[in-house]
């Protein structure tokens, strides 16, 4: 038995899907809850593959930067906290504030949902916040209100439909890791989809039709997710749970959780530069002629959205069998893999660019590989860790706070590096974010037997975790 888990009964979760097989085995909600994290992942991976470039090539620009409402203020507010900053180091910065406050703001969507307005309402109230600001990025002048309106709209959302899949099954159902690998393909359906269309509206025809089409996307995620409503597990709200005392034993757990989270800042600070200035570095020094054609640089993401995909259905069935032989690493071994999948990642690059002015297409493909085989490595382990030890009273808190750690600032880290590519040259700063990954890798190595203490004094360990996947 866990300890941590010991304050609360362990009672079984009811829900009028308990008996529902209808999706391939599993309840008909699950059907709807996935195809709206399509859209939804559609619509933010869609933005994110044309954020930086907008803003470098447009809207950044003298004749279009005075046109956003509030933008003066703003960037004073910016450069008093990280200094003067060009127009690329501002873009990159802004890009890592947006990416990374993304993820600070589930921990407030969860207390609307578990506590005020229940997970479907909270969910609606994401969805629609999140259309209204795909939708409003078409005005320069909006710029910045619909920034914040897919801020509060994503962590309305995101925490809430993670729930809702867990309460479509009974605490003991099997179904329910199975169902998670369901819903995360579902989520990479959308981010392969989504640089292929709005990246190629955005680079081609104009980038406010890029964010159009994310926006569209969007309300057809609310429609899908309305339309299969009756299907949707019961809100479980807790406004009027007791408060319940942690104890000895719990608090040696979060601060386990904790310390697991410290080399995921390092790992995520380095991998998530693929998505701001690999992009833009990509649009200058890599061969993107295919077939006489000059391929979208926001495409690059469609591979990013299936190597993710491939990376999760290599290491699954790979720590199964490592674990029939009492061999799979566990969580803190995880990382240091991951770490040198990375550190290498970026030697390609690093290597790619320092020998030649115009970098073969392969080698950037090499280089999504093993940053996307890497991500296995990371967010399904660090997840795992978290719901298992995380004490039942403050488990929603943990989650959030893993999002926050292990998401949030590493992308604000990875916005606050850009003010040192143009002083450094491209080929240096990839050769830095290999020692960032590295990094990373030898906090995991040295952490880790302090980590093992904590837990093993109450009869715990950090032994695999098993295999359940979220993002």
């Amino acid at each position: 038995m866990n300890p941590n888990k010991a304050e609360t009964p362990n009672a079984e979760v009811t829900s009028k899907a308990n008996d529902d097989t209808a999706f391939f085995g599993h309840p008909r909600g699950l059907a709807f809850l996935a195809f709206t994290q399509v859209w939804e992942r559609f619509s933010y991976y869609g933005m994110q593959a044309l954020l930086t470039l907008y803003m470098i090539h447009q809207l950044l620009l003298p004749g279009h930067v005075e046109n956003i409402v509030g933008f003066a203020g703003f960037r004073a507010a910016v450069e008093a906290v990280f200094g003067p900053l060009t127009t690329l180091a501002l873009a990159s910065q802004i890009f890592g504030l947006y990416t990374g406050f993304v993820y600070m703001t589930p921990l407030l969507g969860a207390w609307l949902g578990d506590r005020v307005l229940g997970q479907r309402m909270t969910s609606v109230l994401g969805l629609v916040l999140m259309a209204a600001g795909h939708l409003l990025m078409a005005s320069e002048a909006a710029f910045l209100f619909a920034l914040l309106l897919l801020l509060f709209g994503a962590g309305f959302m995101k925490g809430n439909m993670y729930t809702q899949v867990g309460n479509l099954y009974r605490f003991d159902d099997s179904r329910i890791t199975r169902a998670f690998s369901i819903y995360l393909i579902a989520l990479n359906v959308g981010a392969f989809a989504a640089p292929l269309v709005c990246g190629t509206l955005g680079e081609v025809y104009g980038w406010h039709f890029g964010f159009g089409a994310a926006g569209i996307g969007m309300l057809i995620g609310l429609l899908t997710y309305l339309w299969g409503w009756r299907y949707l597990p019961a809100d479980r709200l807790s406004k009027h749970a007791p408060a319940v005392k942690l104890n000895r034993a719990n608090w040696r757990a979060i601060t386990a959780i904790l310390l697991m989270l410290v080399p995921t800042i390092f790992l995520y600070a380095a991998t998530n530069q693929a998505y701001n200035l690999v992009i833009v570095w990509a649009e200058e020094h890599m061969n993107r002629s295919v077939l006489g054609m000059t391929m979208p640089v926001t495409w690059l993401l469609t591979l990013d959205g299936l190597m993710t995909i491939v990376g999760i259905a290599i290491t699954i069935p790979l720590w199964r069998r490592l674990s029939a032989r009492g061999a799979e690493p566990d969580t803190m071994m995880k990382f240091a893999i991951a770490a040198v999948l990375v550190c290498l990642a970026y030697v390609v690059l690093a290597l790619g660019t320092y020998l030649a002015p115009l970098v073969p297409a392969a080698l950037v493909v090499l280089y999504f590989v093993l940053f996307d085989i890497s991500f296995a490595w990371i967010d399904p382990p660090a997840n795992a860790f978290v719901s298992r030890f995380a004490p039942a009273s403050v488990a929603t808190i943990m989650m959030s706070l893993n999002l926050m750690i292990g998401f949030g600032l590493p992308n604000i880290i990875v916005g606050w590096m850009g003010r040192f590519y143009e002083p450094l040259g491209a080929s240096a700063f990839w050769a830095v974010h290999a020692g960032i990954a590295a990094a990373g890798g030898v906090l995991a190595l040295v952490l880790r037997p302090l980590i093992k203490r904590l837990l093993n004094d109450q009869g715990e360990s950090i032994e695999p975790c098993g295999n359940v996947v979220t993002i």
